[in-house]
């Protein structure tokens, strides 16, 4: 097959656009290899794109395969003229074939496998099976139904073309005995091709479990690009979050940092009370550093009595006495703590929604 044949059907398959042909993405590499295998089993067959107009008037630029394609008739090789469409949905459905004949060429009717039109009808395109059918199977069994078929087929009325086998002339024909050296060279010539059409049904099967392969490799690749992408999302939104609290703790270090400068001058002993030092941005707040001061000083008071019982140090009367007046000093910081840091919530979520209000109008 000719390089340039290569190139025009890889530039048609890789056309997009308006201009582009309408077959799916995923079936364009097996028509490209299924024409070109027809090419260079017949290459008396040749790739175009024109216009076909479906019987509802819809037209669409499709491929097509234009040429002849050999018959042998008792010896006498004919070329029949045809066109196959590869149609819209080539190759999980069949092409659509016509006989085109020459101005002196006849269509004998009926014919069990041609319309009036043109249309070839033949069981292998009825039996059409994706994706192990293919172009050059079609034309081999075309070959083998018109040469069976060719009593009633077109027969060649140019010189270019084989004489017909049949004699226009009335009279019976002579008794004619074959040539050994002819009979032998025909059977030698039928097996080679018979060979030739084995080897290339089984090259093309090696090469569909080829391409079956490779359609599973896609779609495991397909999968993993998916779950790189997923996780490269991932990591970015993950990123983000971590951007975010980055920045959060650099404004925290720049609060801390300023306050250190505000009051690093600043003398501890010229304070009357070094609580003094840190100051509470509300009420709420001050009410619960001191109920939370107050709790941990009772756990700390009520650690030692147990230490001091232990020891003798603290008589067991003395020791029960104590120990529940400061059990119910400690629940109620507790309970007054909990309910400060209700109120500070609701506080939170009011502030929240004010500004959120604020930033809505």
């Amino acid at each position: 097959i000719k390089h340039e044949t290569q190139q025009f059907l890889s530039s048609v398959l890789s056309q997009r656009g308006p201009s582009a042909v309408p077959y799916s993405e995923d079936t364009k590499w097996l028509i490209r290899q299924h024409l070109i295998s027809l090419l260079t089993t017949f290459p008396s067959l040749e790739p175009k794109t024109a216009t076909f107009t479906h019987n509802d008037g819809r037209t669409v630029n499709l491929l097509q395969a234009d040429g002849t394609i050999p018959m042998t008739y008792q010896s006498v090789t004919y070329n029949i003229p045809v066109v196959i469409w590869l149609m819209e949905s080539y190759p999980r459905h069949p092409p659509c074939v016509y006989v085109n004949p020459t101005r002196d060429m006849v269509i004998k009717r009926p014919h069990p496998h041609v319309n009036p039109s043109g249309l070839v009808s033949v069981p292998y395109l009825h039996n059409w099976i994706y994706p192990s059918s293919n172009l050059v199977d079609l034309v081999l069994s075309l070959s083998l139904i018109f040469a069976a078929s060719s009593s009633g087929y077109p027969h060649p009325a140019r010189n270019n073309y084989p004489p017909s086998p049949y004699s226009p002339s009335p009279s019976p024909r002579p008794p004619h005995t074959e040539d050994p050296t002819e009979v032998f060279r025909r059977n030698a010539i039928n097996k080679l091709v018979e060979m030739v059409h084995n080897d290339v049904t089984s090259l093309r099967k090696t090469r569909e479990a080829e391409m079956e392969g490779l359609f599973g490799l896609q779609g495991v690749l397909k999968q993993r690009e998916e779950v790189l992408d997923k996780g490269v999302k991932e990591m970015r939104e993950e990123m983000e979050g971590l951007e975010q609290q980055l920045q959060m703790v650099l404004m925290n270090t720049d609060v801390l940092e300023g306050w250190l400068r505000d009051n690093q001058g600043k003398k501890l002993e010229s304070l009357e009370n070094v609580e003094d030092a840190f100051e509470c941005v509300d009420v709420l707040s001050k009410q619960m550093l001191d109920c939370t001061a107050a709790d941990l000083a009772i756990e700390d008071t009520l650690y030692a009595l147990d230490k001091g019982v232990q020891v003798g140090a603290v008589p067991f009367d003395q020791y029960l006495r104590s120990v529940r007046v400061l059990s119910r000093e400690q629940f109620f910081h507790r309970a007054t703590a909990a309910k400060v840091r209700a109120a500070q919530l609701q506080a939170q979520v009011a502030n929240i929604a004010a500004r959120s209000h604020h930033y809505g109008s």
